[in-house]
């Protein structure tokens, strides 16, 4: 619309000028980013900042598909998705409209940004949720999996102090074409979701691996994490 096509820039500049105070943005593997959309970048969701992040690093005028809430964030942040124009799911539901949406975006050679965690509850790698996996099979799009970490030393902001975070850029890979009917469907789409987060676990420090790391220490002390706190309720 007319008024992201004015609001996307500006929000952008001043993104970056605000992450130039507080934070040193590190990114690695640029020479895997495409020229060009349609594509979606998914990345691990542990700080309500990653899309401000993905935003500043990436090179592409980029949509999200995200939650209505933001638990935790300051005031500005809360109201950030509206300014950007973000496309809202309500989590716990079936938002069907948020994936019609992704799905326009992506049919106009747009860029997608998704958290396929779904939420940023834990600091760890969590399974996927079935949003990602079905957009990305009925999408037909190729996949850019993003390794963020150190965004949580961004906040309480310290004078002086300049928060490190380490953007790590995969290949890309995909494009999925599966038969996601009936129940088989249902069990492929989980299975797409645990690649999709192995592609991500690619580009984390390996303490951060939580339910896909191969050391039982740490996916024992993940243990819990995979619990999806809207299982029984419909945020509002």
């Amino acid at each position: 619309t007319a008024q992201k096509q004015f609001a996307r820039p500006i929000l952008k500049t001043l993104i970056r000028l605000a992450l130039l105070l507080i934070a040193r943005l590190e990114i690695t593997g640029k020479e895997n980013l495409p020229k060009t959309g349609p594509l979606i970048v998914i990345a691990n969701h542990f700080n309500y900042l990653d899309p401000v992040i993905l935003i500043d690093a990436m090179p592409y005028p980029m949509d999200f598909i995200g939650g209505t809430e933001l638990p935790g964030a300051p005031t500005l942040l809360r109201i950030f998705p509206r300014l950007w124009g973000t496309l809202k799911v309500h989590r716990g539901s079936v938002s069907r409209e948020a994936l019609v949406n992704g799905e326009r975006v992506l049919s106009t050679g747009g860029v997608l940004g998704i958290f396929p965690e779904a939420g940023s509850w834990a600091q760890v790698l969590r399974p996927a949720r079935l949003g990602a996996a079905l957009l990305a099979v009925r999408s037909g799009t190729k996949i850019l999996p993003v390794g963020l970490d150190g965004v949580g030393g961004v906040f309480p902001i310290k004078p002086g102090h300049r928060a490190g975070i380490q953007v790590n850029i995969g290949e890309p890979f995909g494009p999925f074409q599966d038969d996601i009917r009936g129940r088989a469907g249902r069990e492929r789409l989980e299975d797409i979701g645990h690649i999709l987060m192995k592609k991500i676990k690619d580009l984390l420090p390996h303490q951060k691996h939580g339910f896909y790391s191969d050391d039982p220490v740490i996916r024992l002390a993940a243990k819990g994490t995979e619990i999806y706190p809207w299982e029984d309720q419909i945020e509002k």
